[in-house]
């Protein structure tokens, strides 16, 4: 390397650089060269608020925290601002970090207004406030028991964990109310008889034992329940297991509470409390409209189950009508937008493109600011040439989202002529993930020649032109360019003593240049490279008239020793298990992923492929699809588990097959909700039917626990009289854990698509509907299935 001790950056070192003596005179570099200060070769350029600039993309590790990492680069940025008084510095382009904060503070939000919510059912059931305060403690302690385990397994609180908690509410609810209000009815049962015989801790251990059957099944049940989303793989795993996983340490977590915290502070707190006297007005007049509705029920069934059969057959009807998508759209703040022209597109046209587009969408009411990547940087993390561009912008959080969205859109589409899109950052990186591509449907066509896919491409291409709700419909831009060729003549290079590699490694570097050292000044580094003048390889006369070294000395022009022409030459060539590929593909508006893909497929039976030819549809919907076949599959597991679960908890095959038969009609409320709402099935309301079997599921099994244990151990004898009083006691609870439970998710389904809430709406508005259907059938149904089927098996158990 040559090292000078200059300030600047200029030619004139270098240039003064002698080569050889000729003549006794001195020969220098600039007198056969010129020696520039100039850039590398373009292949990318960067575009920042309508003009050129410098892109710096900041990458963080897969297991770092977003909002560390981004607070700690901007105060890196805040330290290097001093020093660059000239330099505009905008660190909120792209910024992910914005769109966590904001899911964070609206999630937040809808979890505190959710918890007084629920505090107040609680206080209006329980009434007594040392009763309250025993469960209202009892939940933060089992979240914060549950959050433990998660800090100790490394992980960090995100949307989707703060989710599986708020989910868990009702179970953890559930728990903390049925041991503390079985407790006070013990209490006031023995209170009212006058006896004087059992110790306050006998009497509440009794009534705790009563129940801890009931809870460690419940339990049980409900993690089973939701078990199939753990082996959920790839990107669907990656979003909900998390979810699921708080969701069921929080449960176990409460149940551990419910079993030794509830019944210790209910001994430190109830004793001599006057619980007799403080009951809520509230429940006993549940209590007597209920027993009053209940008894005409069971008198006559009939209507009851001919209401859950018709309500069953709606929600088998429904189910067809609803559409289907992999994840929600994501409402971030920062977009992205590919810009693709037609390969060939020359560098100074894209960025006139470029900035052209960056100057219609600042002008936007609500975008703050533009950020453009064209082609690659030197070191590059995507191959694409310059015809290849992408688009960011940021946009105002005070502005309404979904107008600016249409008109950024609007703007957009007025570039024809061009590949272009909108989309959130997530949504693309999801799509990139799952196929490698940014497009929610990609057709690929396999085969060997490329002049054959193209043309199926086409056809594909014609096939899918007209269905409802796909747009930007293309073919990947896989064209002919022209491409100088040099061939060398074999037979008149060994005339002239040279060999192909030598006429190659002279051509490219005067057609491409070559790196040929390095210069230090002003404590930098720069490349020197050895370059042709411009004008010598400008055209294909000049690059053919390129002087060749030879090796005896003198020089050949370049057409003397090689053929050289310009060839229609691929731009890209894709491979994928031994077999070329092109891409059809489009994005989709207006309607369901589903519905249109299911078109899709039905067009794409019609295109005739040749032999050793065929296509392949990947894209959201495939994920969707494998993900709901795992689950289903799973679900058959834990549908076992759970029937064998309700079996040993009930001791009666029968009891247990009534029950599990029974859960499904809990789920139509989640299906009619769904319907009422946007009408889309995504990921997350799948798994919000699995929350509501769970739940189901549990209220039923203590609701018939309660009533065998009245027979059993305290001599009620079987008949209606039973179903009626255990059904009376149990209202309060199970009326408590689903307000609970709806409370605390009421806020998620109000607010709406909020961001923060894309994946947890559509869950929450399937948890809501199922509430409704699922409790009605567990108040009014199942007991009049006890007392129609419960009979032979409890006279059983009590004969042995």
């Amino acid at each position: 390397p040559i090292v000078y001790k200059y300030d600047e950056v200029r030619p004139d070192p270098l240039a003064n650089v002698p080569l050889a003596v000729r003549d006794g005179k001195q020969l220098l570099l600039k007198d056969v060269a010129r020696v520039v200060v100039d850039h590398q070769p373009m292949v990318g350029d960067a575009i920042i608020n309508d003009g050129p600039g410098l892109l710096l993309i900041v990458e963080k590790f897969p297991w770092a925290n977003t909002l560390q990492v981004t607070r700690g680069v901007e105060a890196a940025l805040d330290t290097l601002r001093p020093g660059l008084p000239d330099v505009e510095i905008d660190s909120t382009i792209f910024r992910p970090a914005t769109f966590i904060e904001m899911s964070l503070h609206n999630f937040t939000m809808a979890m505190l207004i959710g918890a007084v919510l629920l505090i107040a059912v609680l206080v209006a059931f329980l009434f007594e406030w040392r009763v309250a305060s025993i469960s209202i403690v009892a939940m933060p302690l089992s979240l914060v028991a549950a959050g433990l385990v998660l800090y100790w397994r490394g992980a960090t609180i995100n949307v989707m964990i703060l989710a599986g908690f708020v989910i868990a509410l009702g179970a953890i609810v559930d728990d903390a109310i049925i041991d503390i209000e079985n407790i006070v009815r013990r209490l006031r049962e023995y209170r009212k008889s006058g006896r004087r015989d059992t110790s306050l801790a006998r009497i509440i251990l009794d009534a705790s034992l009563e129940v801890r059957s009931a809870i460690v099944y419940a339990t049980l049940i409900q993690v089973l329940a939701i078990l199939p989303v753990f082996f959920l793989e790839g990107l669907s795993g990656a979003f909900f297991q998390p979810l699921v996983l708080s969701y069921a340490l929080a449960m176990l977590a409460s149940m551990l509470v419910a079993l030794t915290v509830t019944p210790a502070m209910a001994l430190i707190l109830l004793r001599n409390v006057p619980l007799e006297r403080r009951q809520s007005p509230l429940v006993p007049w549940l209590q007597r409209g209920y027993e009053a509705m209940l008894s005409r029920i069971i008198r006559t069934p009939r209507p009851a189950y001919i209401t859950v059969g018709v309500i069953a057959l709606a929600g088998l009807a429904i189910w067809p009508l609803l559409g289907q998508s992999l994840l929600p759209s994501f409402k971030e703040r920062d977009f992205l937008m590919h810009w693709l022209t037609k390969p060939g597109t020359s560098w100074p046209e894209m960025n006139r493109i470029t900035i052209q587009a960056s100057k219609e969408l600042r002008s936007i009411p609500g975008v703050r600011n533009f950020g453009a990547h064209i082609g690659q940087a030197l070191i590059m993390d995507e191959v694409v040439g310059v015809n290849f561009g992408e688009n960011w912008i940021s946009v105002d959080p005070e502005v309404d989202y979904d107008k600016t969205v249409a008109k950024i859109q609007e703007t957009v589409d007025g570039y024809p002529g061009l590949y272009r899109d909108v989309q959130t950052y997530l949504k693309e990186r999801i799509r990139e993930v799952l196929t490698g591509h940014s497009e929610a449907i990609v057709v690929r066509i396999y085969g060997d020649d490329v002049d054959v896919l193209h043309q199926l491409g086409a056809k594909v291409k014609e096939a899918l032109t007209g269905i409802a709700g796909i747009i930007d419909l293309h073919v990947e831009f896989h064209e002919n360019i022209p491409q100088i060729e040099v061939q060398v003549d074999l037979d008149k290079a060994f005339t002239y003593g040279l060999k192909p590699g030598d006429v190659r490694r002279a051509a490219t570097t005067l057609v491409a240049h070559e790196e040929a050292g390095d210069i230090h000044i002003a404590n930098r580094t720069y490349d020197v490279t050895v370059w042709s003048v411009p004008e010598a390889r400008s055209s294909l006369t000049g690059i053919r008239e390129l002087p060749i070294d030879l090796p005896r000395g003198g020089h050949v022009q370049l057409q003397q020793v090689a053929d050289v022409s310009i060839r229609p030459t691929p731009n890209v060539i894709e491979h994928e298990n031994l077999k070329r590929r092109i891409g059809v593909k489009a994005n989709v508006r207006g309607r369901d992923l589903g519905s249109i893909v299911d078109e899709v497929e039905d067009a794409l039976q019609k295109v005739k492929f040749p032999l050793g030819y065929y296509l392949e549809l990947v894209g959201e919907y495939a994920e969707r699809q494998a993900a709901q076949k795992n689950l289903l599959y799973v679900s058959i597991v834990a549908a076992i588990g759970v029937f064998l679960l309700l079996l040993t908890s009930f001791g009666s095959a029968r009891l247990a097959m009534l029950s599990f038969l029974t859960l499904p009609s809990a789920l139509v409320g989640g299906v009619l909700a769904a319907y009422l709402g946007d009408g889309v099935l995504s990921l997350g309301s799948l798994i919000g039917f699995l929350t509501v079997l769970g739940i189901a599921a549990r209220n039923g099994i203590l609701l018939i626990d309660h009533c065998q244990h009245l027979e059993r151990y305290e001599g009620e004898a079987f008949g209606p009289g039973l179903v009626l009083r255990g059904a009376r006691e149990r209202i309060s609870p199970i009326l408590m854990t689903t307000l609970a439970t709806a409370l605390a998710i009421v806020p998620l389904v109000v607010a709406g698509n909020l961001p923060g809430h894309e994946i947890e709406h559509p869950m929450a508005v399937v948890i809501l509907g199922g509430l409704v259907t699922s409790t009605l059938l567990n108040l009014f149904v199942v007991p009049s299935l006890y007392l129609r089927f419960g009979k032979a098996q409890n006279s059983a158990v009590l004969s042995t």
